[in-house]
């Protein structure tokens, strides 16, 4: 696909028309059967039906409009998309500014034979400069694809026959689906599902006497046994439909190195994904470990990259996820592989901090639990708790308060490789980054009254990339100003006084 001429605007495929009222009326025949087998009245299911398909008539002619008025063009300098009827809108995106690609295809587009074509520009100001068209044909996707970011259509068959063999960095290898069900961010969402569809289909399950045989159930169990099987199922479910989340996500996961200069994540099952970023973009990873991940010795990494837009509304792992759950050491030498470095440098032997920091975090960690001593103490005064009660409860929560401590303590660490700095942080997160040194643009001081105390300070390594601001906490004053004036000599230097 050769650049458009300046009057060479192009349409989207009309096929979108078709997808949207498939998504649209996909749901509403199992609705309708749910009415139907829990006895609601055929007027009722009459009038579901006649407003869902007037809504689908409504969303149809509004996605027909605005097909209708959108248009996009290629030029030597940029990518422009012109939409709307009433109020009209003209955006661009200068080629030399496009961060990333981004072609996803969900089951309805699928159907279809199209793809959403994302380009991510990085912020400015205030706003995000990504720009969507949604939808286009599969291979016109590609197309654009490669002329974006390379400046020639090549067409798809052409370019994987131009990746190396040994171009794959990482595979996804069954045994990985594992590590993902040990992610507590999706089970969350598989509670929080869960949850949803209990309260939808509360009527229905009424009906067929659910709700009654749990109660008969729980009335005849002892208490504890009540405790132990719940807290079983729930971990039980979030693990599985964890796993199934993973499944749909991460089938087919493949990280490459397109011609050389560009890495590209393809993956998921019903929704398929395809991300490209430029290697000329990347300032670092970071290797990330939740808690639960942490104890079997798992990790992901992340890129850290400049001008990447992460929608916090996206149901899909974030665009800088470069490797799922998978084992530490996998995951460390795929960081280093991404990385082009030999020395691994999320492996790097990390300095630890000093005791201060540790009883800065124990004295969080008390005064967090202090709300849950008074309460206890208050309630067990009064006699509205149980004696063992009162003093079991404040016991554990402070107890698990001492342990993040000591486990956020114990996560701290520092170092400085070659090329990259190596700052480690958190307990319930734990998160590794290695930063170019080479890509600090400022450094961030800061000091609290109670690190004053102690003399110590929180040092932040400021990028154009990533989250923006990398931290370094709890350092000795001295160790902390030495530790970034090394980092990147020069730009500390005028405000030092040597000792």
């Amino acid at each position: 696909m050769n650049a458009a001429a300046d009057d060479d605007w192009q349409r989207l495929d009309p096929k979108v028309v078709l997808a949207v009222l498939a998504l649209v009326l996909a749901p509403m025949f199992p609705a309708l059967a749910v009415m139907l087998i829990a006895g609601a009245e055929p007027t009722a299911v009459l009038t579901t039906l006649g407003i869902w398909l007037a809504s689908a008539v409504a969303i149809g002619g509004l996605t027909a409009s605005s097909w209708y008025f959108t248009r996009y063009r290629v030029t030597g300098e940029r990518l422009e998309m012109r939409t709307g009827a009433v109020t009209r809108s003209h955006r661009s995106v200068p080629r030399d500014r496009i961060r990333s690609v981004d072609i996803t295809a969900g089951p309805a587009h699928r159907v279809f034979g199209l793809a959403v074509l994302k380009v991510g520009a990085g912020s400015q100001g205030s706003g995000s400069t990504e720009l969507k068209l949604d939808a286009v044909t599969r291979p016109v996707a590609e197309a654009l694809r490669q002329e974006l970011l390379y400046g020639s259509a090549t067409a798809p068959q052409e370019q994987a026959a131009e990746e190396t063999p040994d171009g794959a960095l990482a595979v996804m290898r069954p045994a990985w689906f594992g590590y993902s069900a040990l992610t507590l961010s999706m089970m969350a969402v598989v509670w929080g599902a869960i949850a949803s569809a209990v309260g939808s289909f509360s009527e229905l399950l009424t009906a067929f006497g659910f709700w009654g045989a749990v109660y008969t159930a729980a009335t005849s169990i002892p208490l504890w046994l009540i405790v132990l099987a719940s807290a079983a199922v729930v971990l039980l479910t979030g693990m599985l439909g964890s796993l199934l989340l993973s499944l749909e996500a991460w089938w087919g996961f493949r990280l490459t190195r397109d011609r050389g200069d560009t890495l590209r994540v393809r993956r998921g099952l019903l929704t398929t994904r395809s991300i490209s970023l430029e290697e000329r973009r990347l300032r670092g990873v970071e290797l990330v470990e939740p808690l639960l991940l942490r104890w079997v010795r798992g990790a992901r990494v992340h890129a850290v990259t400049t001008g990447l837009s992460e929608s916090k509304g996206d149901k899909q792992p974030d665009n800088n996820t470069l490797l799922p759950p998978a084992p530490r050491g996998v995951a460390q030498q795929v960081a280093a592989n991404v990385l082009r470095d030999e020395e691994r440098p999320t492996a790097l032997a990390l300095r630890g901090h000093p005791r201060a920091a540790l009883r800065r975090r124990l004295n969080w960690a008390v005064l967090w639990a202090l709300p849950v001593v008074i309460a206890a103490v208050v309630l067990g005064v009064l006699d509205l708790v149980p004696v063992w009660l009162a003093v079991v409860v404040p016991v554990a929560v402070l107890a698990v308060g001492v342990g993040f401590a000591v486990d956020a303590y114990r996560g701290l660490g520092r170092a400085l490789g070659e090329r990259y700095l190596v700052s480690r942080s958190g307990s319930g997160l734990r998160r590794t980054v290695a930063l170019q040194r080479s890509g600090i643009i400022g450094w961030r001081i800061k000091q609290s009254m109670f690190q004053r105390r102690s003399d110590l300070i929180t040092v932040g390594a400021t990028t154009a990339a990533g989250r923006g601001v990398y931290h370094v906490h709890d350092v000795l004053s001295a160790d902390g100003l030495e530790f970034a004036d090394e980092a990147a000599p020069g730009i500390l230097a005028p405000f030092l006084e040597r000792r």
